[in-house]
């Protein structure tokens, strides 16, 4: 069986990374995450079929034993906005230093091993339609955007073996979500479900030799394409109010970015994993949120009175 590392593991992405490789049967899975309450939560029912290590990627000497023996590494592990962009330091550290030290320890242990890096599509720092020809900025003020350059450029220049997808706006666990309310209300923008972005990185496994040294723009398509005060409204209706609403939508600067993507079809024509709309995601959405009573029904209220302003 081939072996798969998985770090930051237990972020919703990386669960269903989880759950969609066992299903396949033909990988002999580790996951790693930070040894707190939250990972241990959500990876505590995988224990008995995987096997879960509590460390940092930080700690070179956990990562080149873990490195040795691995025919793909899925590096999840990150740092995301609002924080990433308030606190340098923490952004570089595990952006661009937790990739160089799996990237030593390839090298030194384990050439031949795919490493597949998840980064974003707001590296494009724009709100205009973009492709993986659209130039990156020089320099940008982004702290997250300037680390996920970085941890690209060393991919690129010292690795044999990668895939990087950039991933546009992930929607997948609303309760521990903060980028998603960075968003100018007025762009356009592609976002893509967890479970779709985590089939794509997937399907990096089964195409590997297709995908190897590319760079790919992942987002959900023309069905997960809207203006986002359309998926904030559905948010407040399905999901209801809560306290990282009104504190990210009134207090954070909106600079996060998720253009519509002018490649993503071609991505999907080699990885097959578009399956989620906006309404799909919408009825999931709705699914798990239905014993929010109170946060729906105001969250219902506010779409009604900016119905009635709108009239």
């Amino acid at each position: 069986m081939k072996k798969v590392l998985i770090t930051g593991a237990a972020g919703k992405i990386g669960l269903n990374v989880i759950k969609y490789l066992l299903s396949e049967g033909k990988y002999e899975i580790t996951a790693v995450d930070l040894p707190n309450k939250y990972a241990q939560s959500r990876l505590k029912k995988y224990r008995k079929r995987i096997k879960v290590i509590y460390g940092d990627i930080l700690d070179g000497n956990i990562v080149y034993e873990l490195v040795k023996d691995q025919d793909y590494i899925i590096n999840l592990a990150t740092c995301l906005p609002p924080l990433a962009n308030l606190n340098k330091k923490i952004t570089d550290v595990t952006e661009i230093n937790g990739t160089e030290n799996l990237i030593k320890a390839i090298n030194y242990y384990n050439k031949n091993c795919m490493l597949i890096y998840t980064s974003t599509t707001d590296i494009y720092n724009t709100n205009k339609p973009s492709s993986i020809k659209n130039s990156i900025s020089k320099s940008s003020d982004h702290y997250f955007i300037e680390a996920k350059k970085a941890a690209e450029n060393l991919i690129i220049k010292k690795l044999n073996n990668y895939t990087i997808l950039r991933l546009s706006l992930v929607i997948g666990d609303l309760n521990n979500s903060k980028i998603i309310y960075t968003i100018p209300k007025h762009e356009m923008v592609e976002f893509i479900s967890a479970e779709d972005a985590a089939y794509a990185i997937c399907s990096c496994l089964n195409k590997s030799s297709k995908v190897n040294k590319s760079i790919l723009n992942i987002g959900g398509g023309d069905t997960c394409t809207a203006l986002y005060e359309d998926v904030l409204t559905m948010i407040l209706k399905y999901h209801g109010i809560t306290l990282s609403y009104l504190i990210n939508r009134l207090l954070l600067p909106k600079d996060y970015h998720s253009p519509v993507l002018l490649d993503s079809d071609y991505s999907n024509s080699i990885l097959k994993y578009q399956n989620d709309s906006f309404e799909s995601i919408s009825m999931r959405i709705k699914r798990k949120s239905k014993k929010r009573y109170i946060g729906k029904l105001i969250g219902k209220l506010g779409t009604l009175r900016k119905e009635k302003k709108q009239q």
